[in-house]
């Protein structure tokens, strides 16, 4: 007899895989097949995601509201639905899975339209506008943060908090105890912008190190995460201002060089929150700037207002006000010890087993108002 299929549906970046990827795992355990469909771009960093089969659907973004760019955006979304009705008739999934993002559209209303029960999860503080375009029609929705919904019943009943699915790294940094730092001993800073890293961080925090007195200077150890085109000059002003620094495009060990950090500074994606919240980490937030759905902003919040974090606009992230920050840190770690633990109080392990409950759920034909909890 063959194992009940669960079809996944993420693609773009990062922090839609990585929540699918723990759902995928906590699958597996409990028996059932599982299968990605995802679009070309995230397909390249899918070769350790833990499924069956890999499917490429077409899916595009919307880039631009010009007549041309929403047409052919339009043409190509309408190409993966009718490849995803294919995939429907011939998979036969118990359940179909969305993570957001528009690679995601074409296989959740795929699923809608074939009568497979369908579920999104949303990482974010605010739902996307993928995930806002299929709410309606989906069986269930799952958030990673409370309450986001509160204020729309029709889809708040249908609405289930589960927290962010973690990757297995994720939980074995989440093992790690912080490491307080003293007022004379090494201070670890860890630096990334997201999966491809962000220009900011280049070219702020090199500057606000230079910034800091030699005493504090020296005792930092540096992790950054820096896009191609800025490697040698990040390194460079490391090198001139004799801070040992590593320095690098990609760090496939992240979860566990944040577990040895103190400090991190970060854009504020849901699945970076998540991180620091399981691990228990401070951090400095840097949410990515006009979004349309301001989700970083809100997530960032979600630890800023339990003393988990500090945020700063980019508008107002400058070396000057960052050396501030770092300067305060190194002169009184217990600070960053109090935000490690209020981090910790966030941190919601079992995400993905709360997940893969609800998953279960559906695959047994149940409506998700009989659904009674993890």
């Amino acid at each position: 007899m063959s194992k009940p299929l669960i079809l996944l549906a993420a693609g773009g970046t990062g922090g839609h895989l990585f929540p699918a990827e723990a759902l995928a795992h906590v699958l597996q355990r409990r028996g059932y097949d599982v299968d990605l469909v995802t679009d070309s771009r995230a397909a390249r960093y899918a070769g350790h995601f833990p499924a069956r089969q890999v499917h490429v659907l077409p899916a595009d973004t919307v880039r631009s509201r010009s007549p041309v760019a929403m047409a052919k955006t339009l043409f190509t979304l309408l190409r993966g639905l009718l490849s995803g009705l294919a995939l429907m008739r011939r998979l036969k999934p118990a359940v179909v899975v969305g993570f957001g993002g528009y690679p995601t559209l074409p296989p959740v209303l795929s699923a809608t339209f074939s009568g497979v029960p369908s579920l999104i999860h949303e990482a974010n503080g605010v739902l996307g506008r993928a995930n806002r375009l299929l709410a309606a029609r989906v069986s269930a929705i799952a958030t990673g943060f409370p309450n986001i919904l509160a204020n729309e019943p029709d889809l708040a009943r249908k609405t289930i908090f589960t927290g962010n699915p973690l990757r297995p790294s994720v939980q074995e940094a989440a093992g790690l105890r912080f490491d307080a730092p003293e007022v004379s001993s090494p201070l670890r800073l860890l630096v990334f912008g997201g999966s491809q890293g962000a220009r900011v961080m280049a070219d702020v925090v090199p500057q606000a190190v230079a910034r800091l007195n030699g005493d504090l200077r020296a005792r930092l150890s540096v992790v950054q995460q820096a896009r191609a085109e800025d490697l040698e000059r990040v390194r460079k002003n490391y090198q001139d201002f004799h801070v040992h620094a590593e320095v690098a495009p990609f760090f496939d060990d992240l979860p566990a060089r944040m577990g040895r950090a103190h400090l991190v500074i970060a854009r504020s994606g849901a699945s970076t929150v998540a991180e620091l919240a399981a691990i228990g980490r401070p951090a400095i937030l840097v949410p990515l700037p006009n979004a349309l759905d301001q989700d970083q902003a809100a997530n960032a919040r979600s630890l800023e207002a339990i003393g988990a974090a500090q945020v700063m606009a980019q508008s107002t992230f400058t070396p000057e006000r960052l050396a501030a920050a770092l300067s305060t840190f190194g002169a009184d770690p217990r600070a960053l010890t109090n935000m490690a633990q209020a981090a910790r109080s966030a941190g919601t392990l079992d995400a993905a087993e709360h997940l893969a409950d609800v998953v279960v759920h559906l695959a047994g034909g149940a409506p998700i108002a009989t659904y009674r909890g993890h």
